[in-house]
Protein backbone atom coordinates (compact mmCIF):
# COMPACT_ATOMS: atom_id res chain seq x y z
CA UNK A 1 0.00 0.00 0.00
CA UNK A 2 2.32 2.63 -1.53
CA UNK A 3 0.68 5.87 0.03
CA UNK A 4 0.12 9.26 -2.51
CA UNK A 5 1.42 12.13 -1.12
CA UNK A 6 -1.29 14.34 -2.52
CA UNK A 7 -3.45 12.17 -0.30
CA UNK A 8 -1.95 12.72 2.76
CA UNK A 9 -1.67 16.76 1.43
CA UNK A 10 -5.01 16.70 1.99
CA UNK A 11 -5.16 15.57 5.34
CA UNK A 12 -4.89 17.22 8.57
CA UNK A 13 -2.65 16.97 11.34
CA UNK A 14 -4.31 14.70 13.99
CA UNK A 15 -5.15 12.18 10.84
CA UNK A 16 -1.65 12.05 9.72
CA UNK A 17 -0.54 11.21 13.26
CA UNK A 18 -3.26 8.49 13.14
CA UNK A 19 -2.03 7.01 9.65
CA UNK A 20 2.08 6.83 11.08
CA UNK A 21 0.66 5.26 14.54
CA UNK A 22 -1.31 2.75 12.06
CA UNK A 23 1.94 2.54 10.33
CA UNK A 24 4.27 1.91 13.34
CA UNK A 25 1.68 -0.63 14.38
CA UNK A 26 2.81 -2.71 11.37
CA UNK A 27 5.89 -2.39 10.80
CA UNK A 28 6.27 -3.83 13.82
CA UNK A 29 3.87 -6.74 12.67
CA UNK A 30 5.60 -7.08 9.54
CA UNK A 31 9.29 -7.13 11.50
CA UNK A 32 7.21 -10.09 14.07
CA UNK A 33 6.67 -11.71 10.69
CA UNK A 34 10.28 -11.38 9.42
CA UNK A 35 11.81 -12.72 12.55
CA UNK A 36 9.29 -15.79 13.01
CA UNK A 37 9.27 -16.34 9.59
CA UNK A 38 5.97 -16.34 8.29
CA UNK A 39 6.77 -12.85 6.06
CA UNK A 40 6.15 -13.94 2.42
CA UNK A 41 7.39 -10.71 0.92
CA UNK A 42 9.80 -8.94 2.70
CA UNK A 43 9.73 -5.89 0.48
CA UNK A 44 6.75 -4.68 2.65
CA UNK A 45 9.12 -3.67 5.32
CA UNK A 46 10.48 -1.67 3.03
CA UNK A 47 7.30 0.06 1.70
CA UNK A 48 5.98 0.29 5.26
CA UNK A 49 9.36 2.21 5.81
CA UNK A 50 8.96 4.20 3.10
CA UNK A 51 5.35 5.27 3.78
CA UNK A 52 6.36 5.99 7.39
CA UNK A 53 8.62 8.78 6.21
CA UNK A 54 6.40 9.90 4.01
CA UNK A 55 3.83 10.60 6.37
CA UNK A 56 6.07 12.35 9.07
CA UNK A 57 7.36 14.78 5.98
CA UNK A 58 4.01 15.46 4.89
CA UNK A 59 3.55 16.14 9.21
CA UNK A 60 5.95 18.81 9.35
CA UNK A 61 5.07 20.41 6.38
CA UNK A 62 1.61 20.71 8.05
CA UNK A 63 3.15 22.29 11.20
CA UNK A 64 5.18 24.37 9.93
CA UNK A 65 2.19 26.12 7.53
CA UNK A 66 0.34 26.43 10.60
CA UNK A 67 2.86 28.03 12.30
CA UNK A 68 3.79 30.23 9.47
CA UNK A 69 0.18 31.21 9.53
CA UNK A 70 0.18 32.15 13.41
CA UNK A 71 3.20 34.60 12.48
Amino acid sequence: MALDVKELQQLGADELMDRERQLVQELFNLRFQFGSGRLENPMQIRKTKRDIARVKTVLQQVKSRAEETKR
